[in-house]
């Protein structure tokens, strides 16, 4: 660090201080200079508070959406405002193949792949009897497939020290009201995955880590929907979570502090599973 010859003050406040604070600022900043980042539903919610926070991180962003163009144009808008790398690709996480060629797209004109978010999720509530297969190959193929076909090309293609993280939900592990038995399978898949891949990847340098979030304020299940005080009263801390608060933790498991976490099932849901 750069201390100045003189020290100039004014009132109580000095250069010094001043030039401490943004050596402090920036030593949590750009933690992933010259990486490249893959975030699978990314124009909202979650998935877009953690194409933020990679970008603001220093990596070259690109993520899919399927419907949302809108919400994508403007989330690329507001971010190369200031100056960050981001872009978008349409892909329908039900088509097979179709993640796979965005990623080696990506390789192909970035040279590289370093962090894999699989981000991406469905959840249709109704009662179990009145599901059907097309609800079950729905849910299925964007909560479970997908995630497969994106972790199958990201690991032929990933660096070593390479980054793969997948949102699940806390669901997976306690399922508290009724209508929700396909999602919750759905995300109960992830934790085999992420577990088998740790093993699989770990001599590569690679590490396979799960975030699984509670009750988060998106547009999926908003804090003033009319099941939300239910919600609320399962949890220690009786309040839903920010997306920004998933995507802080999928920055540190991104970030190269992270190298010795692997095949981790991460719970940030306010004290749900208490």
């Amino acid at each position: 660090m750069l201390v100045p010859d003189k020290i100039v003050r004014t009132g109580k406040c000095s250069v010094l201080k001043l030039a401490l604070q943004a050596n402090k600022k920036d030593s949590f900043m750009n933690t992933l200079e010259n990486k490249t980042a893959f975030v699978t539903g990314g124009s909202r919610g979650i998935g877009a508070a953690i194409v933020r926070a990679l970008a603001e991180d220093g990596a070259s962003v690109t993520f899919t959406y399927s419907n949302s163009a809108e919400q994508a144009e403007a989330l690329i808008a507001n971010l190369e405002s200031k100056g960050y790398r981001v872009k978008a690709v349409q892909a329908d996480n039900r088509q097979r193949g179709a993640i796979t060629a965005a990623i080696e797209e990506l390789v192909s004109s970035e040279g590289g792949l370093d962090i894999l978010v699989n981000s991406a999720g469905t959840f249709i509530v109704k009662p179990f009897e009145e599901h059907t297969w097309e609800d079950y190959d729905r849910i299925m193929a964007v909560n479970v497939e997908a995630i497969v076909e994106a972790c199958m090309a990201a690991s032929k293609l990933m660096s070593t020290s390479g980054r793969i993280i997948s949102i699940g939900s806390s669901m997976a592990k306690r399922v508290s009201a009724p209508m929700s038995t396909l999602y919750s399978m759905s995300k109960s898949a992830l934790v085999g995955l992420t577990k088998g891949l740790a093993r699989d990847l770990g001599t590569k340098g690679i590490t396979v880590n799960l975030v699984q979030p509670g009750s988060v304020n998106t547009e999926m299940n908003p804090e003033t929907s009319p099941f939300a005080d239910f919600q609320r009263s399962l949890m220690a801390i009786p309040q839903f979570g920010k997306p920004e608060h998933i995507a802080s933790m999928v920055s540190y498991l991104a970030s190269p502090q992270s190298s010795y976490t692997t095949g981790s099932i991460i719970d940030i849901d306010g004290g749900y599973h208490a």
